[in-house]
């Protein structure tokens, strides 16, 4: 364990291979909110030894993706340390400064055998039903390491490990989890199993958070931990992110998407945060709501949960919806008049450089959406466009429950554009204009008269109220489309 004064350095080790999968993201959220808890240290490490697997682009898209989540870093690919690169490509001399130590005291060597000798071994074995362990292979004589080779790690005592993990406790495994295991690679790269560690101590991480996939490999590390006389960093082992219904790990093929497709879909990084934070990971609180300061505060890695938390698609959208609102007045509106203005339907409609109209419709669309491409389902599904221009419909939708009386329907149209023109100009508010007709309506039956005045103002069966769509639309604009509702029934 670390000495109690000693600084926290954690940090965050993907493999720049394109997708940035949200269990990676979480486990970046929690080393990054552990190091600030503590006024530590954050780093950003690229671990890019896997070239057959790198993507080009995808350093770039992992800085965007946890800028965009408002997870900054200490050191990473822009900020260099006094370790040096934070990109294990660039830091090759170190990895094979740490081999020559092994191999100086017998415990690295080349590996003697080819591709097809060794699927021979993997065959021989099968064929007699054990494992295949490499150590059972071992040469007895090391040749000189020339680089071109694999050079293996010789494990020096085949013995049962125990340790300690913040999240899982007491830990152990024994030699069925130890092996010869390669530490460089043929290309010149070193493997995760001996860069990690390497970089771990230069760049003095004192914490290691990480799935908890790798409990198993834990004690081929423990054994490279003692090879190199290096005090472990203490471990916690996060739990999985699971499908909803809590089967399996979520996976891509379950519809995990890349974190920055969350954005487009407009989520916000504080809902997002807050989301992952709280898969695997309980405050002790009734509180669900958190900003990213208040996280910091909050979080403790004695209370992350051993069992693995399950992505509710569902949750997420309530708790952005409560994150949406609030944010300022002025910065929902803008939000709402961009997404309006990039729609193809009625992005060129003038009403929108309203900030009047502006500011009525957006209280109503804050009402119907979770998240800012809700936006774009409701004018596909017509459900905006009648603010914009007058709705098309057929006069039979205009009777209600079916009754086709005119007379009665057309009595109770002109009752309302009579009531429109006589009362004050001012229609400050939805409920001024319910205040003129909902009396009426209670005397003369709500439906009869309010269901033909919905229509007339939207052309739909489901809508707002017709006060609130006559707050929106304005005086004049109501007065004409329940004249022209009139005009059908004629």
């Amino acid at each position: 364990m670390q000495e109690k004064n000693q600084k926290v350095v954690t940090r965050f080790a993907p493999s720049p291979t394109g997708f940035m999968h949200i269990g990676g993201v979480r486990t970046a959220l929690f080393a990054y909110l552990y190091a600030r808890k503590n006024n530590g240290t954050f780093i950003l490490r690229i671990e890019d030894t896997d070239k057959e697997r790198e993507v080009p682009g995808s350093i770039k898209h992992i800085q965007e993706s946890l800028t965009w989540l408002g997870i900054d870093w200490d050191f990473g690919p822009d900020k260099h340390g006094d370790f040096g690169s934070t990109i294990q490509s660039e830091r090759l001399p170190t990895y094979i400064e740490y081999a020559h130590k092994l191999i100086e005291k017998g415990l690295a060597y080349p590996d003697p055998y080819t591709q097809e000798e060794l699927a021979e071994f993997r065959k021989k074995a099968d064929e007699e039903k054990r494992p295949f362990l490499y150590r059972d292979y071992r040469p007895e004589v090391f040749e000189k390491w020339d680089g071109k080779k694999p050079l293996r790690f010789k494990v020096p005592e085949i013995k049962r490990y125990k340790w300690n993990d913040v999240v899982r406790g007491e830990l152990e495994a024994g030699e069925e989890a130890l092996d010869d295991f390669i530490l460089i690679k043929s290309d010149g790269y070193p493997t995760y199993n001996f860069a990690h560690i390497i970089d771990d101590l230069n760049m003095g991480v004192t914490h290691i958070m990480r799935g908890d996939e790798f409990i198993s490999s834990t004690p081929r590390f423990l054994s490279l931990y003692n090879a190199l006389e290096i005090e472990p960093p203490i471990f916690v082992s996060l739990p999985p992110i699971l499908r909803d219904d809590r089967t399996k790990k979520l996976g891509k093929r379950d519809g995990a998407k890349d974190i920055l497709e969350y954005r487009e879909e407009g989520y916000l990084p504080e809902a997002m945060l807050n989301f992952l934070a709280l898969i695997g990971w309980n405050p002790g609180t009734e509180q669900e709501i958190f900003t990213k300061d208040e996280l910091i505060k909050a979080f403790d890695i004695n209370k992350i949960q051993k069992a693995g938390g399950a992505f509710n698609e569902e949750k997420l959208d309530w708790m952005n919806k409560e994150h949406l609102r609030k944010l300022p007045v002025e910065t929902v509106r803008d939000e709402i008049s961009n997404r309006l203005k990039k729609n193809p339907t009625i992005g060129e409609n003038e009403k929108l450089n309203d900030r009047n109209f502006l500011a009525k419709i957006s209280d109503i669309v804050m009402d119907h959406i979770s998240k800012w491409s809700d936006i774009d389902i409701m004018v596909g599904a017509g459900e905006i466009e009648y603010f914009f221009e007058s709705p098309q419909y057929d006069h039979t939708l205009l009777y209600w429950k079916g009754n086709e009386d005119k007379e009665t329907t057309k009595k109770h149209l002109e009752w309302v554009i009579e009531t429109l023109k006589s009362a004050d100009e001012s229609f400050d508010s939805s409920d001024k204009v319910k205040s003129l007709i909902f009396d009426y309506a209670t005397e003369n039956g709500r439906g009869e008269v309010l269901w033909p005045l919905r229509v007339s103002l939207s052309g739909k069966e489901k809508s707002p109220d017709p006060f609130t769509l006559i707050y929106v639309l304005g005086r004049d604009e109501s007065i004409k489309r329940i004249t022209d509702a009139i005009g059908k029934l004629l």
